[in-house]
């Protein structure tokens, strides 16, 4: 896998926000946050709530709380796929939940709602801009493919936040159950899809995630 992985960064220079610094790598904590969030919804249209269940990142030792149901269904494989195809997740790397109001961009007010996770913020803070290797930019295009826009990340952003992810349409939407749905099908399925059986840097693949960056970014 990392052979590909190496080999496939080349062909994909289509992708835009390629970078060279290490993955993980420290960096300083973002500023303090300037606004505070007064809206019952988040902006992503999600209701904002006072508590969120803790949800296991199957494959790894941790853990997140996030809104139960679909959005939990398809952020966790987001982690999921993230702990095996980039980096094994340690502790303090995800967050997702929060009950603190204060915030930088009106993003960030999904992690209220539960509808939003942040995958090593510390490392990809607010306004940061090419922390990922090409070759993990290639999985997190691939993961933005297979779930057909119900993912927005904070990379493809105004002022980037290259640890945010989140749920990008309103509760109900049709492409939200219907990506969750097909999350379910593979979990419950013989094993043969879904997190941890990709190869995002096959042929196919690459050309599928590579044309679906083109139309949404």
């Amino acid at each position: 896998m990392a052979g590909a992985a190496l080999g496939a960064t080349t062909a994909l220079a289509g992708f835009s926000g390629t970078a060279h610094a290490a993955p993980g790598a420290p960096s300083a904590d973002t500023a303090p946050a300037n606004r505070t969030w007064s809206g019952r919804r988040s902006a992503n249209g999600w209701p904002v709530l006072p508590e969120a269940e803790l949800m296991r990142i199957e494959g790894s030792d941790q853990s997140v709380r996030l809104a139960d149901g679909d959005a939990a269904v398809i952020l966790l494989h987001v982690a999921r796929r993230f702990h095996y195809e980039i980096d094994q997740l340690r502790d303090g790397d995800v967050t997702g939940h929060t009950t603190e109001y204060g915030i930088d961009q009106d993003y960030e007010s999904n992690y209220l709602s539960g509808t939003a996770l942040a995958i090593r913020p510390r490392a990809y803070p607010v306004g940061a801009k090419g922390g990922l290797y090409p070759r993990e930019l290639v999985v997190v295009r691939d993961v933005l493919a297979e779930l057909d826009g119900a993912v927005a990340w904070g990379g493809d952003f105004a002022t980037p936040k290259e640890s945010h992810f989140e749920i990008a349409y309103a509760p109900g939407h049709p492409k939200v159950k219907g990506v969750a749905r097909t999350i379910r099908g593979w979990q419950e399925g013989p094993g043969n899809e879904g997190a941890g059986t990709v190869d995002a840097h096959g042929p196919g693949r690459l050309g599928k995630a590579e044309a679906f960056a083109r139309r949404t970014t």
